[in-house]
C-alpha cells in the first residue's frame, strides 16, 4: 500500500507537470491515477484493520478515483481541465504526499523493529497497556489528517461511490465464495471464460465484499472483474478489452445499455447522462418512480462502440440506495419554479427529480435543462421552497 500511495503521489505530480495544452498527457496521467488508486484501495481492504478504523483514508482514495475517472473520460480537447480542477489536482497531490510520507515512516518502524500485525491485534484485543503503539498511532495519524481535508462536491449525476457504506446497511444472508462464483458465471453467460477466481475483501470487517476475476480468449489477455456485496448483489462489472473501430452510434449504444439492464433484472430506467471516450459510450440511468427521476439510485453502463457490447457497470448507488420511497408532492408549480431561473436561459427540458443536497438529504426538485452564454446546464430548483439546490454543466454528445 505504501508503494502504491507513493506512486499515486508521483503520478499526480507528473500530471501537473505537463503543459496545460497537452490534453493527451493529461488523459494518460489521470487514467494512471485511477488505476493506481484502485490498487491502493484493494491493498487497504487486505489489511487486518478489524480493530482500527481506516475509513477516512479509504474515502480519500475513492475521491481521487472519482475525480480521475470523471475527468479522464471527458473529451479534454473540447473541454480541458478547468482552473478549479487544476486546483483540486494540486490539493490532491499535496495530500497524497503527506499520506505517503506518514505511511513510509510507519513502514520503516515496522521493518526496523520487526513488528507483526498479529502481535498488535492480540495486544489491542487484550487491552495491553505496555504494547508498542507505533503501527496504531501511525495509522491514526494518517486517518486524522485525511479527515481534516475538505469535502468535494461532484454533483448529483456523479455517482457518490466514495461514500462509505457498510454491509450492515444491506439485507440478506451472506453468501459463500462458491455461491459468488456461481453468480459470476451466471452473469457472464456462455462466453469462453477460464476459471473464475473469487477474492474475499476486508474479511471480518463491516465493509466485507467479494471480487471475482475471469480471463477469456485464447491468449488469456482478456480479463473481467465483478464486485459483489457480501449478500451477492452486483456492485460493479468491468471488461477492460481493447476497443476497435467505432461502428455503433451513441443512440444505438443507449438501446444496447437499456436492453442489458432489462436482461439483468433492473426496472425500467431512463438515461440522464451521456459521455463518449475512446470508442466507449458511458451512460447514467435512473429509475423513474411516479414521474420522478430518482438520481440517488442510479447505475452507470459502459458500451463498446465497436460492436455494442456492454463492457462495464457501476451499480453501487443502486444497491445501497434501493428502498421503498414515499415521494411527496411538489408544493411549487412548474411555472413558479421556472421563475427562479435566470431570465435569459433557454429551457430545453423540465422534469421532477429526486436528488441529494449538500447535507446528504433527499430533496424533490424541478430539474431544468437549459442554454445560456453558449453552454448547457442542469439546474435543480427545490420543489418545496424554490431554492437552487445545484447546477452543473451538461456535456454535448456527438454521434
Amino acid at each position: 500500500m505504501t508503494y502504491h500511495v507513493d506512486r499515486l503521489h508521483s503520478e499526480l505530480g507528473r500530471t501537473l507537470a505537463v503543459n496545460s495544452l497537452s490534453q493527451a498527457m493529461h488523459r494518460k496521467g489521470l487514467a494512471n491515477v485511477w488505476r493506481i488508486t484502485s490498487q491502493a484501495q484493494n491493498e487497504i481492504n487486505q489489511l487486518p484493520l478489524t480493530l482500527l478504523p481506516f475509513n477516512k483514508t479509504e474515502d480519500f482514495l475513492s475521491r481521487i478515483s472519482n475525480f480521475a475517472y470523471r475527468t479522464s473520460i471527458r473529451d479534454l480537447t473540447k473541454k480541458p481541465l478547468s482552473d478549479d480542477e487544476m486546483k483540486t489536482l494540486k490539493t490532491l497531490y499535496k495530500n497524497a504526499g503527506e499520506i505517503s510520507e506518514n505511511l513510509q515512516q510507519v513502514q520503516h518502524k515496522v521493518l526496523a523493529d520487526n513488528l507483526r500485525w498479529m502481535d498488535v491485534e492480540t495486544a489491542m484485543a487484550s487491552e495491553q497497556k505496555t504494547m508498542d503503539n507505533t503501527i496504531i498511532d501511525g495509522f491514526k495519524t494518517v486517518d486524522k489528517k485525511v479527515g481534516e481535508y475538505p469535502e468535494m462536491n461532484w454533483g448529483p449525476t456523479i455517482a457518490n461511490i466514495y461514500t462509505k457504506r457498510s454491509v450492515k446497511m444491506l439485507k440478506g444472508q451472506p453468501l459463500s465464495v462458491e455461491q459468488i462464483r456461481q453468480k459470476a458465471e451466471q452473469f457472464l453467460g456462455k462466453k469462453n471464460y477460464k476459471k473464475i477466481e473469487v477474492r474475499d475483501n476486508g474479511k471480518g470487517t463491516e465493509y466485507e465484499s467479494y471480487t471475482a476475476f475471469a480471463d477469456y480468449g485464447n491468449d488469456g489477455k482478456g480479463t473481467v472483474t465483478l464486485d459483489f456485496t457480501k449478500q451477492g448483489m452486483l456492485m460493479a462489472y468491468m471488461d477492460a478489452r481493447e476497443m476497435k473501430q467505432k461502428r455503433i452510434s451513441m443512440k444505438q449504444a443507449t438501446q444496447f445499455a437499456k436492453q442489458f439492464l432489462k436482461q439483468h433484472g433492473y426496472p425500467d430506467m431512463e438515461a440522464v447522462k451521456y459521455n463518449e471516450f475512446n470508442r466507449i459510450g458511458s451512460f447514467t440511468f435512473v429509475p423513474v418512480i411516479n414521474g420522478v427521476y430518482v438520481y440517488p439510485q442510479q447505475v452507470s453502463v459502459r458500451v463498446a462502440l465497436d460492436n455494442g457490447e456492454v463492457t462495464g457497470l457501476q451499480a453501487t448507488d443502486y444497491v445501497y440506495e434501493y428502498k421503498d420511497r414515499n415521494i411527496g408532492k411538489a408544493k411549487l408549480t412548474k411555472q413558479e419554479a421556472r421563475k427562479m431561473l435566470h431570465p435569459e436561459i433557454e429551457v430545453l427540458f423540465e422534469r421532477l427529480s429526486l436528488i441529494k443536497n449538500d447535507d446528504g438529504e433527499e430533496v424533490l426538485c424541478y430539474e431544468f435543462g437549459g442554454k445560456i452564454n453558449g453552454n448547457t446546464y442542469r439546474i435543480y430548483i427545490n420543489a418545496e421552497n424554490g431554492r437552487e439546490e445545484h447546477i452543473e454543466e451538461m456535456t454535448a454528445v456527438h454521434e
